[in-house]
């Protein structure tokens, strides 16, 4: 069931790409103003000081990275700048929240910065403000868990400045209303993060990761900046509020949405844009891992959505859907494929993200195929689907990165070939992993089970699509993305099972002692909103009701707290609904009557037997199952086709004394066909033309003129 009511649809969409059709049917009454000294006379004050308040909280972030330049090197200077960030961060999300709860209508201001002709126009509204929460809610956990793991930063004076620095750059691009402040604001969070990245420069590994990070983030925004120029137009009008006015034909609009998918797809991590992620991502600092995963690629997504579906305008041609559609399939399935062939933990933690970046463009692909065929209850539901799975994503993915960050700073190890039992040894963290790990698995009843369920329930209404090729892309998108949902469960039985259980495969996992109480705090606190949306799904759906609003030309789903029990009805309660609290409460009551049962029952008899062993007498690690072999199966069913995967076996021959040796082989067909061959071309070019470094003085001069006059010539003729 879904509502879409007149009155709330004009002040939703005030100034939005939807009012245009929607405002000459329905009237707005405005009421008088309040006298002054009243409640609401206060709150009107507080919602115009709301806005600059919002902006000027990262300027303490920024000044804190200031601070750091000469501070870092004192013993409690990271805490101090890490408590300063968890102070503002945590004040940014009350107030983000207050005014997405409220519902107020968008506030705009406008600075005498920047451009000449231009300025810089910020703007809050309901899109802008939960992403504010997801941006700030991550950085003001990965903040906590910084004040004790960052006690154990080998290079504090290469971190402490920049992680303030990277969180104001995410939270200005969220509040950027033209183009300039939008692209300053996304180069100052790209720069942020790859300092970070290169904060470890000395490994060869993070140098090679920082410098493609860097040269895939300069794609990106070259995109975005040609997108902002196809939106402004010849006439230039470079700020948000004037291309959302602006009548742009078919073609340039088709040519935005591809620009805004490169653009923001490369930040995301859609493949085949993400081969930089999988290198950066395990790079950073855990905490920095964290927020990078979880909350810098949902800014990217903010980019896109803010691009396509508020900026671009009328109409919306249904390829568009099919396009994102594709995209984000090949994405789930390939990233999810990747991370089962991976041995480093964190390196696995970030091709999962390209997983889940793939299942939030499945859900905006088809709102884009719904609201192209006018279809905007159904859009509604996958709008909802994609940003919940933005918060979800946030919240598990952050928890998955900390507790990694917590198995390294206790063993110094990645590699999960030499953990192993860590259960015993870090017992809260792996309760910790393992509620992260259910989650990222969509299993009930946390969280990340509800969004990938809401886009299944959008995915059953596809039939309604006129399309033939949509009536067919869209259940090949639903059938992989369930190939992904039952890949990412099977992933994180390994990633689980080869960290925390069994025996240690290392002197260092045989060491290792709990994580300090800052870092367990941040863990259980993700853990907990994991669980809390994921048994209380409605209340985020209506939290999320002003967005979809926004996006969706006023539709929206119905309100969910009134609903019996608290059930999720996103469609109608005869099609389909979800009570996360009920399927809670009845897994406790089964585990209970379970365990009552064995114990009342069973028989007191003390038995003495051999344990079985599955086949491996010898107490050692080696005859435990490996990262390596537990991927195997998958390996053999998709290696040959996707990773042109090639196994050795080496066996020596009777009373040679050496090992067997098992040597795998893949390839990345996407790094072996689309990077290396452009990467080959650009040194065959740069060396071929390495002599005019060389040149005399006399020829650059001539080498200009030429240009120059090659230049005139463009422009006459473009004339």
């Amino acid at each position: 069931m879904i509502v879409a009511t007149p009155l709330k649809i004009t002040q939703a969409l005030a100034g939005s790409r939807i009012d245009r059709t929607i405002e000459s049917r329905f009237t707005l009454m405005r009421p008088d103003p309040p006298p002054r000294g009243s409640p609401r006379a206060s709150g009107i004050r507080f919602s115009r000081m709301l806005l600059p308040l919002l902006l000027g909280l990262p300027l303490v972030l920024l000044a804190g990275g200031v601070y750091a330049v000469v501070a870092s090197r004192r013993p409690e200077s990271g805490r101090r700048i890490h408590g300063a960030a968890l102070a503002v961060c945590l004040l940014l999300l009350a107030l983000a929240l207050g005014y997405l709860l409220a519902r107020d209508s968008p506030l705009e201001l406008a600075l005498p910065l920047g451009l000449p002709w231009l300025g810089m126009h910020f703007r809050l509204d309901a899109l802008s403000a939960f992403f504010l929460i997801v941006v700030n809610l991550g950085g003001a956990i990965t903040s906590l868990f910084a004040l004790g793991y960052g006690q154990h930063e080998r290079a504090p004076e290469r971190v402490l400045p920049f992680f303030p620095t990277f969180l104001a750059g995410m939270n200005w691009v969220v509040l950027a209303d033209d183009a300039f402040s939008f692209l300053f604001a996304w180069e100052f969070m790209s720069l942020g993060s790859w300092a970070l990245v290169m904060a470890h420069h000395q490994e060869p590994a993070n140098a090679r990761a920082g410098y493609l990070y860097l040269v895939m983030a300069f794609f990106g925004t070259l995109a975005l900046l040609l997108a902002f120029g196809l939106l402004a137009g010849p006439a230039g009008g470079y700020d948000f509020a004037a291309m959302r006015a602006a009548q742009i034909t078919p073609g340039r609009s088709a040519l935005v949405l591809v620009l805004a998918l490169l653009g923001a797809g490369s930040k995301a991590g859609l493949v085949p844009l993400h081969v930089w992620l999988p290198l950066a991502h395990p790079a950073a600092p855990s905490h920095v891992s964290a927020l990078m995963s979880g909350v810098m690629t949902k800014v990217a997504v903010y980019g896109f959505i803010r691009i396509v579906f508020d900026l671009l305008g009328e109409p919306v041609l249904w390829w568009w859907g099919g396009v994102v559609l594709a995209a984000g399939g090949v994405t789930a399935v390939l990233g999810v494929l990747y991370a089962l062939m991976q041995h480093d933990l964190k390196r696995l933690l970030a091709y999962h993200t390209v997983e889940n970046i793939g299942i939030i463009f499945i859900g905006l692909g088809l709102a884009l195929a719904f609201q192209a065929n006018l279809l905007y209850f159904n859009a509604a539901l996958a709008l909802s689907a994609a940003l919940f799975h933005v918060l979800n994503h946030s919240l598990f993915k952050s928890l998955l990165f900390l507790g990694s960050g917590a198995v390294l700073t206790a063993t110094g190890e990645r590699d999960m070939e030499r953990l192993g039992g860590l259960i015993h040894r870090m017992p809260q963290t792996a309760l910790a992993f393992l509620v992260g790990s259910a989650a990222i698995s969509a299993l009930p009843p946390l969280n990340g089970f509800v969004s990938e369920w809401m886009t299944f329930q959008a995915i059953l209404n596809s039939p309604e699509l006129p399309q033939w090729l949509l009536k067919f892309l869209v259940p090949a998108v639903g059938a992989l993305l369930a190939l992904s949902a039952a890949l990412a469960a099977t992933c994180f039985v390994k990633a689980f099972g080869i960290t925390f259980l069994g025996r240690p495969r290392s002197p260092a996992a045989a060491q290792a002692r709990e994580t300090d109480r800052y870092s367990l705090a941040a863990m259980f606190v993700l853990a907990g909103l994991c669980l809390l949306a994921g048994i209380l799904p409605g209340l985020v759906v209506d939290g999320l009701a002003p967005v979809v609003a926004l996006l969706n030309g006023g539709a929206r789903l119905v309100d969910q707290y009134n609903q019996p029990w608290l059930t999720l009805v996103p469609v109608g309660a005869l099609k389909s609904s979800y009570n996360g609290l009920l399927v809670m409460l009845f897994m406790a009551l089964a585990a209970f009557a379970a365990a009552l049962l064995i114990h009342r029952f069973a028989s007191a008899v003390a038995r003495r037997g051999p344990a079985w062993d599955c086949g491996f007498p010898d107490a050692s690690p080696a005859t435990q199952y490996t990262a390596g072999s537990f991927a195997q199966p998958i390996r053999r069913v998709f290696g040959t086709l996707v990773f042109q995967a090639r196994e050795r076996v080496t066996m020596p021959p009777p009373g040679d004394q050496r090992a067997a040796r098992l040597d795998v082989e893949l390839h990345d067909p996407v790094w072996e066909r689309a990077y290396a061959p452009i990467a080959a071309a650009v040194i065959a070019l740069s060396t071929r033309f390495n002599y005019l470094q060389y040149l005399t003085i006399r020829h650059y001069l001539s080498l200009v003129f030429g240009a120059l006059v090659v230049l005139l010539l463009g422009m006459a003729l473009w004339r």
